[in-house]
Formats: structure tokens, sequence, C-alpha cells
């Protein structure tokens, strides 16, 4: 048996496995999600609970293993029409959503164009929602740096023109990487002034652009990981020497990209990040105004909950009586023998005592 086929049977194994673990993982989010506003009764105990959220969601993320110089040789479909195994030339895999799902499906076709650079034509910051939260890494998804190092330049005016990303100086040759999981959308030389230029488009929207390339590694329609390599550093285009030109956009507006990452430590900066239209201004640097923003997150999140904590609860309970049945409470309560057990954490299955209170709605 060739190594592809191990690899074959033992990913089928785990990801019957793994989507098992997934799908218990969003009952007990939904369950807890469903139940937090129970929580929220008390002031002390919504403080804990929405310290303990905002830590979570504020943790630098590591970077995932680097891949190196590797190729895609094969992919493996899953349960999941989006998400497929990739086999990758070092016997390692990865899932990958290779395809996104039915409420993103327009992130890969909506203004793709392979040929140009700036795609989002007629789009100004204007057109885009006062702000908008960007899942950054998710359970499936991963991040890594696209190089580590300090910065020769940062995000902001420069020299009477805008300075659209942050540059890292590097060796001629050194590996680039992509940052999250995506798929890219122009691989070319531009004559704008980038050189050597990879754009990849991410699952979450965002768009990243890798300049100065002194090679390519990938076309445009690959799709990529985070931390596969995608390129080598250079000089190319108007560039004073080798470094990496580095920008995040987001439907064709820049911002700051030390929003994201951490460049001396190559870490994530967070696992979601809020995007606000003021954000895209080439004055708004990171260092302004990142804790100040932190602090205002937590104390609209506080008074969100104390608000929560006043308003009267909405949750119907019932106590179990002789002859009581999932199927006659999800009539009788207009909801569903799904979403029942969803607020008990409990399967159709389950033996309803006599006595028993739950939740129906």
């Amino acid at each position: 048996m060739n190594i592809r086929n191990i690899i074959v049977a033992f990913v089928a194994l785990l990801c019957s496995e793994s989507m098992l673990m997934a799908q218990s993982a969003d009952t007990t989010q939904l369950s807890a999600g469903a139940d937090s506003c129970l929580v929220a009764q008390t002031d002390s105990l919504a403080r804990t609970v929405i310290d303990s959220a905002l830590l979570k969601r504020h943790t630098p993320v590591a970077p995932v293993r680097t891949l190196g110089e590797v190729a895609a040789i094969d992919t493996l479909p899953t349960t999941h029409e989006e998400l497929q195994i990739v086999l990758f030339n070092d016997n390692t895999w990865r899932y990958v959503r290779t395809k996104p799902s039915k409420r993103e499906e327009s992130i890969f076709s909506e203004y793709w164009n392979t040929g140009v650079t700036h795609v989002y034509y007629g789009i100004g910051v204007e057109n885009l929602p006062e702000a908008v939260a960007i899942e950054l890494v998710d359970s499936l998804g991963s991040c890594h740096y696209p190089y580590k190092g300090n910065m020769s330049s940062k995000y902001g005016p420069r020299g009477g023109r805008g300075h659209q990303g942050v540059d890292l100086p590097l060796k001629t040759g050194d590996p680039i990487y992509s940052c999250f999981d995506g798929k890219v959308r122009y691989s070319a030389y531009s004559s704008s002034g980038y050189g050597n230029l990879v754009i990849i488009r991410h699952n979450n929207g965002l768009e990243t652009y890798y300049a100065h390339l002194s090679e390519r590694d990938v076309e445009a329609g690959d799709w990529v990981v985070a931390g596969q390599q995608i390129g080598k550093g250079g000089s190319t285009g108007r560039s004073s020497g080798p470094h990496l030109h580095f920008e995040v956009r987001y439907k064709g507006q820049s911002f700051d990209p030390e929003r994201i990452f951490d460049f001396k430590t190559g870490e994530l900066r967070r696992s979601e990040l809020l995007l606000k239209r003021r954000h895209y201004s080439i004055y708004s640097k990171f260092e302004q105004d990142f804790t100040e923003e932190e602090e205002a997150e937590k104390q609209e999140a506080k008074e969100k909950a104390a608000a929560a904590a006043k308003a009267p609860t909405t949750a119907q309970y019932h106590t179990i009586v002789k002859g009581d049945m999932l199927g006659a409470l999800a009539i009788k309560y207009k909801t569903t023998v799904k979403r029942i057990c969803e607020l008990n954490n409990i399967s159709e299955n389950t033996v309803l005592k006599l006595g028993r209170k739950i939740r129906v709605r």
C-alpha cells in the first residue's frame, strides 16, 4: 500500500470522527448561546461571562506549522460540500474550505478578476458598513505570519503619499507565506510599482497583498492554506532594497496590517477583528486607538449585559407529566424537537422523567 492510500484511509477515519465532534461542539455552542440571557440576570455573573469572552477573543493566536515549498497533490471529499481534505507532497494533509458556505458564496465570485490588482470599482468607504466583525480564525481556519521581523516602514502617510501597508526587510529568496486559507486572485508582475505580486482572497472576505517578490510559487486560481509558501522575497518593482510590502484590504479598502498581526512575534493579535469605517483612513494607525477601542468594546458589552439582566426573561419551561413526548411539546410550544434538545442538551431518544422541568423556548 503506497503512502497516499495510507493517508486516504487514515484521513477518512479522522474525518468522520471530526465531523461528529464538530457537530457536538456546534450543538453545545447553540445551547450555551440560548442560555446566555439567564446567565446575565445578575451583575456579577454577567461581568464574569463578558470578561471571559473578551479575554478569549483578544488572546493572541500562535501561527500554524510552516508548510514551506509544498504542493497540493490531491483532494478528498468530506460530508460537507464546501470542505475538502487537501493532501500535500510532504505527506501532510489539512482540512480546507475549497468552496465558501452558502452565506459566503459570493466571496469568490463578486468582483473577481485575475488580470488587475484592484477590483472593487465603485465601492468607496461610504458604501461600507460603519463596523463589521471579521472572523480571522475558527475551528477549521488557521493563521500564519507572511514574514516575521521588524518593520522598516509602517502603514500611514509617507513622502506625501499614503503607504497602504507595512514593509518587512528580508534577504532575497526568503520564504513568504499565506496568512490564511483562501484562493489566489492575482499572481503576476504588476507595473504599478508592486513588482512580482500575489493577491489572495480569503474565506473571511479579506484580501492580502504580497509585493516585490523575487519568485511567485502560486498561480491565479490556486487554493492555498495558512502557512503555505506562496513566493520568495525580493526587490522587484518600485523598491529600494529587498523587503516584503504587505497589505490587507477589505472590499478594496486598506487598513493597518498591525491590527491583525504582531510581526515581531508572528502571532495573530486576536481571533476576530472589529473593523470600523474610520480604520480605512491612511491616518488611522494601529497604535493610536487599539487600547482605547478595547476598553470601549468592554464597556459596551457590560452595558448590554446590564440591560439584559434588567429585562424580563423570555424563556419558557414545561414540567413533564405522564404522556408527554417531545413531538407533542414541540407542536404545543410552536418550536421543533431539535431546538428543545439543543436548549436542554439532550437527544431525541432521551427518556423524559416525570416532574422534570425542561426549557421549551
